[in-house]
């Protein structure tokens, strides 16, 4: 029961942090040069944005969640059942952040789930 629950916080909380640090990198604007000076100003502009940090904090939870998850299951199921956050993550991107979703990424979701369904039969 612990690991279900661990893979359900890890599978929420990285796709609740992808869209978090979306929002974020979004308001911050396009990376568009490899200078140092630009890059850290726009270092100091991301670690005072709040819908980074709020993704960080998500991203630590997912970590942390996965080892706990890890640590009550075979890596070979663990692994490809937290992909299912990509099907979270995009429905997160059509709904949160208004994304057009094209039908070819809605079958890859589809063949994710499709995948996760088969690592969990027995």
């Amino acid at each position: 029961m612990m690991t279900f629950l661990m893979l359900l916080t890890n599978i929420l909380s990285t796709s609740a942090g992808e869209v978090f640090i979306t929002r974020g990198m979004k308001q911050i604007g396009e990376i568009s040069t490899l200078k140092l000076r630009t890059l850290l100003k726009i270092a100091m502009k991301v670690l005072g944005n709040p819908n980074f940090l709020a993704g960080l904090a998500c991203m630590a939870a997912s970590y942390f969640s996965f080892l706990a998850a890890l640590s009550g299951a075979d890596m070979s199921f663990i692994v490809p059942i937290t992909s299912l956050a990509y099907v979270v993550s995009t429905l997160g991107a059509r709904f949160i952040l208004k994304e057009n979703i094209n039908l070819t990424r809605w079958a890859g979701v589809f063949l994710v789930c499709a995948g996760a369904a088969l690592v969990s039969l027995p």
